[in-house]
């Protein structure tokens, strides 16, 4: 941890048996040494995790930036070595928010610089007289999470509302009292402009000398969001020009800094990036990024990871998970460690609800089962791809038997499953393996035997697993009368020794047996 985060996520990490080693204002060399044999890495702003960096930390599992903005972290080489990185969104954004309103009605009434000359002993009344947010326009650049709630209490002021935002739809906006409108349609009307936005190849620069041409004059431009989407030169040019009335900023290019050439003008508000700067915020980014890093080396699937292909998962479909990764590893065992293009389909009420994640955790499952060290939620599409494996997924909304129905295909071989409800417990079940019906809770050792459909098969199965010390947990026999083949799946307490497996292969009457293996460890095949 390189920068200070609050005790209390400290204290959850400590907690659930990790070693935590703070080390503040570390170099860049001092770092890339500090990381060598961590499994996380906890920052906010001021640390820089390059290309070299994580290179550096062959055992680096997640990056934890404990605030919203990642310019400092090269997520894409992070993605490319299968290292997570997490954020803490929503942790500052009321904080953001109000720092936004503070600096909003700074710049109106000229709060700061009155202080200071009543400070100095100069009583100026009229020098600092100010303007009324009631009927004026502010216009929101970004209408996330922060910019809505700008919008809200703008509204509160009296304000017209307009925002620019290519993410947004008018029926949300419209909900939110706010006119969606493109941005040069937003610089010309606004008589206040807030910025919303991260920052990026697209956004930095946003607000330059060409762009502020077209602003209406007199407008007033506050920027809470990150440094450098605003041009500091171009804006001083366009104040002392009296274009732009003013500006008030929390963000700057560089950062710490006490030169910018915004300072020296007396219509300019500026304060040292303390937008997430509360008690509340600090704690909150703590608690949340201590979370979030908890669950990413438990190895589960961390809601803010901003590097894992999935998107949003919804209650409906989070239930789902397991089973989907444990249909990944079941039909992975039935591939014998050949992995194949994989192909996920989702039937009923789960289909379209959202079902990226899913498919995401058969294709893990898959992997893991097939050989591959080191997979996870990051990495898992970028192995495959390595492997030129290809991966999707298909919904429809019938299902014949079942409420939702998950169907992993792979090569040959097709494994179906579903949820079932036990009392007010939700349980997993296998209901179809290679097209035949059956129906079976997965365990972390398992067997799938097909052989002849003739009397003695399953007690021979059994003997041969009784006299190796296996016992059978449980038991799903499914017939096919049109090849006059069954097929045995067996949950088992303990994993079935290889030389158990090769003894029924070459029985007669058996046509092929697979070792699946849910949990822990896969054996190399």
């Amino acid at each position: 941890m390189t920068e200070e985060i609050a005790e209390s996520g400290l204290q959850a990490l400590r907690t659930a048996g990790h070693e935590v080693d703070v080390r503040l204002g570390l170099s860049p060399a001092e770092l890339i040494d500090a990381i060598q044999g961590a499994h996380a890495l906890i920052i906010r702003s001021a640390t820089q995790v390059d290309a070299a960096t994580l290179e550096a930390a062959k055992d680096l599992i997640v990056v934890g930036r404990a605030g919203i903005g990642l310019d400092n972290v090269d997520v894409a080489k992070a993605t490319e070595l299968g290292v997570m990185v997490v954020n803490a969104p929503v942790s500052n954004i009321l904080s953001a928010a109000e720092q936004t309103m503070a600096l909003l009605l700074a710049q109106a009434r000229n709060i700061p610089q009155a202080h200071s000359a009543l400070k100095n002993g100069k009583w100026e009344r009229s020098k600092w007289e100010g303007v009324e947010l009631h009927g004026k326009t502010l216009g929101v650049i970004g209408l996330g999470k922060i910019g809505a709630l700008v919008a809200q209490r703008a509204m509160a002021f009296g304000m017209r509302l307009v925002a620019s935002d290519p993410f947004i739809s008018e029926e949300r906006a419209r909900h939110m009292g706010v006119e969606l409108m493109d941005l040069e349609s937003l610089l010309r009307q606004s008589d206040f402009i807030t910025i919303h936005l991260p920052k990026n190849k697209e956004t930095t620069n946003l607000l330059n000398a060409e762009s502020l041409k077209l602003t209406k004059r007199g407008v007033r431009i506050i920027n809470v969001a990150r440094g450098g989407i605003v041009n500091e030169t171009d804006l001083a040019h366009a104040i002392r020009s009296g274009h732009v009335q003013g500006a008030a900023l929390d963000v700057f290019e560089k950062e710490p800094t006490t030169e910018s050439p915004l300072f020296e003008l007396p219509s300019v508000v500026v304060v040292p990036h303390l937008g997430a700067s509360t008690f509340e915020a600090q704690d909150k980014a703590g608690v949340t990024i201590a979370e979030q890093v908890l669950l990413a080396l438990a190895g589960d699937f961390v809601p803010f990871a901003v590097n894992v292909a999935a998107g949003e998962v919804s209650n409906a479909v989070r239930p789902f998970m397991s089973l989907a990764e444990a249909l990944g590893r079941f039909i992975g065992g039935l591939l014998d460690g050949k992995p194949a293009d994989l192909e996920v389909i989702y039937q009923g009420e789960l289909a379209g609800a959202g079902t990226k994640i899913l498919t995401l955790c058969a294709l893990k499952g898959l992997l893991i089962a097939t050989g591959h060290d080191g997979v996870s939620f990051v990495n898992a599409p970028q192995l495959a791809a390595d492997h030129n494996l290809t991966f999707g997924e298909l919904s429809t909304v019938e299902s014949p038997e079942y409420v939702s129905q998950i169907t992993v295909r792979s090569g040959d071989h097709a494994v179906s499953g579903t949820l079932v409800t036990i009392g007010t417990r939700l349980e997993t079940r296998i209901v179809g393996v290679d097209g035949h019906s059956v129906e079976i809770p997965p365990a972390a050792s398992m067997l799938v035997v097909r052989n002849d459909d003739r009397p003695g098969m399953i007690g021979l199965v059994g003997v041969a697993l009784g006299e190796a010390g296996v016992s059978i947990a449980s038991m799903a026999v499914g017939p096919d009368p049109q090849t006059n083949t069954a097929l045995m799946v067996l949950s088992t307490v303990t994993p079935t020794p290889s030389s158990v497996i090769d003894r029924l292969r070459e029985t007669d009457g058996i046509k092929d047996i697979h070792l699946i293996t849910l949990r822990g460890d896969v054996p190399h095949h």
